[in-house]
C-alpha cells in the first residue's frame, strides 16, 4: 500500500513539473515565483489562459494568495463553470483543483495552453495593427514629420496653382466714367432719409404730441356722430346685411382718410404706429427682464443647492471610511459563514477523508495482526530452538546411564504433552475466532438487508409523495375552476 502511494506522489510531482513547464512556455512567468504554492500557480495559470482566450471570468488575475478553503472552492467553481463554455473536452471538478489532483488537472492545462497559443496567433496581427495605430496617434518618427511638412507645402502649392484668381469679366472700353451720385447705391439714400426722419421725430416729439392730441379729440367727436347716425339707420337690417354695410363703411372710411385728409391723418397714423411699436418693444423688454429675473433667481437657487451638495459631499467623505470598514468587516463575517456549495464540498472532502482514514485504519489493523502473528511465530521458533539446543546438549549425558536416559525420556514426554496442550489451546482460540467471524458476517448481511429495505422504503415514500403532490395540484386546479 505504501509503495502505491509513493508511486502516486511521484507521478503527481512529475505532472506538477510538466504543468509549470507548459505555463512557462505559454508565457505565464508568474509560475517561476518560488514563494507561491502549487495551488496559486496552477489556478493563476488557468485563469490567465482563460482570459487570454477572450472568455470572461469573474476572477481577479492577481487574486489573494494563501486563501481559505472557502475562497479556494469559490475560485475553483468559477473556473470550472467557464470550461464547458470553452468546449473543453476534459471534465474537471472543483475539489480536484482544490485537492491538487495534478493527474486530472494536466490534460485541462495542456488543452488551455494550446487554445491560448492559437488565440494569440489569431489575434496577433489585429493587436499589432491596433498598437501601431495607437502609437501613431501620439508619436511619430522624424521621417514622418518631414514627409508631412513636405506634403503640406506640396498641397498648398497645388491648391494655389489650381485655385489662383482668374478674370471672368472685363470693363468695356466704350463705357464712360460714371458720376459719383449715379454709382452710389440707392440703399444709402434710403438709410439717410430714415435717419433724418427719426432725428426730426425725436426733436419735435413734444410739439407733435400736443397737436395730435387736439386733432384726435376733434376726430373722435366727428366719428362718434357718424357712428351714432349710421347705427340708427341699420338697426332693423339682418346680420348679413349688417356685415356687408359695415365692410362697405370701413372701405369708404379708409378711402376718405387716404384721399380727402392726408395732411390731417397721416402724422396721426404714423404717431400711432410709432407708439404701438414702442409699446411692443417695452413689452418685449419687460418680458425679457422678467425672464432674466427668473433666470437670476434660478441661478441663485442653483448656487445655494450646489453649496448644500458640496457640504453634504464633505460630510459623506468623512463618513465613507467608517462605512467601508463596516462593510469590510461584514464581508469577512459573511465569507466566514460557509455557503451551501461550500458545505457540499466540505461534505465531499470529509467523505473522502473518512474513506482514506478507514482504509488507513484497516491497513493498520492488518499490520498489527501480522505483527502479532509474526511475533508469536518468533516466540514459538525461539522456544523450539532453545528446546532443540537443550536436547542436543543433554543427549550425550542422558545416554550415559539408564537412569538418566529414563529421566530424559520422561522430560521429553512432558515437553511433547505441553506442546500438544498449547496446540489444543490455539485450535480452540482459532475456532472461537472463526465462530465470532461467522456471527459478525451474519450480522453484516442482516444490516445490508435492512439497508436495502431502507433505500427501497425511501424510494417508495418519494414516489408516494410525488403522487400526493400531483393529486393535490389537480384538486387545486379543479377547485379554482
Amino acid at each position: 500500500m505504501s509503495g502505491v502511494e509513493t508511486r502516486e506522489d511521484e507521478e503527481q510531482s512529475v505532472k506538477l513539473a510538466e504543468i509549470l513547464e507548459l505555463l512557462l512556455a505559454a508565457g505565464y512567468f508568474r509560475a517561476r515565483i518560488k514563494g507561491l504554492g502549487p495551488f496559486d500557480k496552477v489556478v493563476g495559470g488557468m485563469t490567465w489562459c482563460i482570459t487570454t482566450c477572450n472568455f470572461d471570468i469573474d476572477v481577479d488575475l492577481l487574486f489573494q494568495e494563501n486563501s481559505t478553503i472557502g475562497q479556494k472552492i469559490a475560485l475553483t467553481e468559477k473556473i470550472v463553470s467557464v470550461l464547458p463554455k470553452m468546449k473543453c473536452p476534459h471534465r474537471l471538478e472543483p475539489h480536484q483543483i482544490q485537492g491538487l489532483d495534478f493527474i486530472h488537472i494536466f490534460p485541462v492545462i495542456q488543452w488551455l495552453v494550446k487554445r491560448a497559443i492559437e488565440t494569440r496567433e489569431e489575434m496577433g496581427d489585429y493587436v499589432r495593427a491596433y498598437s501601431v495605430s495607437q502609437f501613431q496617434k501620439t508619436h511619430s518618427f522624424p521621417e514622418d514629420e518631414d514627409f508631412l511638412q513636405r506634403k503640406e507645402k506640396a498641397v498648398k502649392a497645388v491648391l494655389d496653382e489650381v485655385y489662383k484668381p482668374q478674370r471672368k469679366y472685363k470693363r468695356q472700353v466704350e463705357a464712360g466714367e460714371l458720376l459719383d451720385e449715379e454709382s452710389r447705391p440707392h440703399v444709402q439714400y434710403f438709410m439717410n432719409a430714415s435717419l433724418c426722419m427719426m432725428m426730426s421725430c425725436h426733436i419735435s416729439s413734444q410739439m407733435r404730441i400736443k397737436t395730435l392730441m387736439t386733432s384726435m379729440a376733434a376726430m373722435a367727436t366727428e366719428e362718434g356722430r357718424l357712428t351714432a347716425s349710421t347705427v340708427g339707420q341699420i338697426v332693423g337690417l339682418q346680420s348679413e346685411e349688417i356685415k356687408q354695410i359695415a365692410s362697405e363703411y370701413a372701405e369708404k372710411q379708409s378711402e376718405l382718410s387716404t384721399e380727402d385728409r392726408p395732411e390731417r391723418y397721416g402724422p396721426v397714423q404714423q404717431h400711432r404706429r410709432m407708439v404701438t411699436s414702442l409699446n411692443k418693444q417695452i413689452q418685449q423688454k419687460t418680458n425679457l427682464l422678467e425672464k432674466l429675473r427668473a433666470l437670476v433667481g434660478m441661478n441663485e437657487n442653483l448656487k445655494h443647492q450646489e453649496q448644500e451638495f458640496r457640504t453634504h459631499c464633505r460630510v459623506s467623505l468623512h463618513t465613507f471610511p467608517n462605512t467601508n470598514r463596516e462593510i469590510a468587516v461584514l464581508q469577512r463575517k459573511i465569507d466566514e459563514v460557509p455557503s451551501r456549495a461550500e458545505l457540499t464540498q466540505y461534505q465531499k472532502r470529509f467523505i473522502e477523508l473518512y474513506g482514506q482514514v478507514s482504509a488507513t485504519h484497516k491497513e493498520t489493523k492488518q499490520f498489527f495482526t501480522l505483527y502479532n502473528t509474526l511475533d508469536d511465530k518468533k516466540v514459538y521458533l525461539e522456544k523450539e530452538v532453545n528446546l532443540l539446543n537443550s536436547i542436543h546438549d543433554n543427549f550425550q549425558q542422558a545416554m550415559a546411564s539408564s537412569g538418566a536416559k529414563e529421566q530424559f525420556l520422561r522430560q521429553m514426554e512432558q515437553i511433547v504433552e505441553g506442546i500438544k496442550q498449547s496446540r489444543i489451546k490455539m485450535e480452540k482460540k482459532k475456532q472461537e475466532n472463526k465462530m465470532r467471524r461467522d456471527q459478525l458476517n451474519d450480522e453484516y448481511l442482516e444490516l445490508l438487508d435492512k439497508q436495502r429495505l431502507y433505500f427501497k422504503t425511501v424510494k417508495d415514500f418519494k414516489e408516494e409523495c410525488r403522487k400526493n403532490e400531483m393529486l393535490l395540484s389537480k384538486l387545486r386546479t379543479k377547485g379554482a375552476s
